[in-house]
């Protein structure tokens, strides 16, 4: 799933400190309002209560007075209340905004036909990815991932099969892979898997799985008398490499599997 940005994080916090601020500040008004009322009757009352050897409460107030109090206390709720309504009004609409941003971003971000990360995310992903293993001194590999012969499957069976096995090819590859993982639709019908703490050796494990699972996929028969094969090819990050050294030496891999020993499961 798509990280939030540190920046939109702190932007929403910010924004939220201030709306609790408000809130904060009408609940202030609403004590301070009402020491005074409390005040301004006990200035009234204490007088009037005591006088000579009895308690007595007598009011003597005319009537634009009391009209006028009841006018200012009218307002002052209907204020608070209308303030509360707005203060709660932009809290939803900031929320709402946010994950909404949020959302179009991630789809921005989202190849809609494998639903994984599409070409535009991937500076994004392997950023983050690069900073992470640096900050963390750990490894961090990169798999490219390529159909092989796949022009085959449009020109026998159509573009729209062939949508669907690039869909199940990203979908086998989600399954063979972490939560922590990132797979990519690099172009056409090649992946990009980013794995962080995995060196390239253990990415051997990887790519096991996904012919594992390649296998389970052609025995179920989805393509009748074809069987889907792949090549991968490995290479570990190193400090000091840019994205795309990375993607170069990779794709270098990838074809020299593809050249040398493809990767055909029967």
């Amino acid at each position: 799933m798509f990280n939030h940005s540190p920046n939109t994080l702190a932007r929403v916090s910010q924004q939220l400190s201030r709306l609790e601020k408000r809130d904060w500040e009408l609940w202030a008004i609403v004590s301070v309002t009402g020491v005074m009322v409390s005040a301004g009757l006990l200035v009234i009352l204490i007088p009037a209560a005591f006088k000579g050897d009895t308690i007595r409460f007598e009011i003597v107030m005319s009537r634009p007075l009391a009209v006028g109090l009841f006018v200012l206390l009218g307002l002052l709720n209907t204020y608070l209340v209308t303030k509360r309504f707005e203060v709660r009004r932009l809290r939803e609409q900031l929320i709402s905004s946010t994950l909404q941003n949020q959302l179009t971003q991630q789809q921005s971000f989202t190849d809609p036909l494998t639903e994984i990360y599409n070409r535009r995310s991937l500076d994004h992903v392997a950023g983050q990815f690069i900073s992470q293993a640096r900050r963390r001194g750990t490894a961090l590999t990169f798999l490219m991932v390529d159909a092989d012969n796949f022009k085959e499957v449009n020109t026998r069976f159509g573009h729209l099969t062939g949508d669907f096995v690039l869909a199940e090819i990203a979908a086998l590859l989600k399954a063979s892979v972490r939560g922590s993982d990132a797979v990519v639709r690099y172009g056409g019908d090649e992946f990009l898997i980013l794995l962080p703490d995995t060196t390239a050796a253990r990415a051997a494990n990887v790519s096991d799985r996904i012919a594992w699972r390649l296998d389970d996929w052609n025995k179920a028969d989805n393509l009748e008398g074809y069987r889907l094969s792949m090549s991968i090819g490995a290479i570990e990050w190193a400090d000091g490499q840019t994205i795309d050294e990375i993607l170069d030496a990779a794709d270098r891999k990838m074809y020299e599997q593809k050249n040398a020993r493809p990767i055909l499961v029967k």
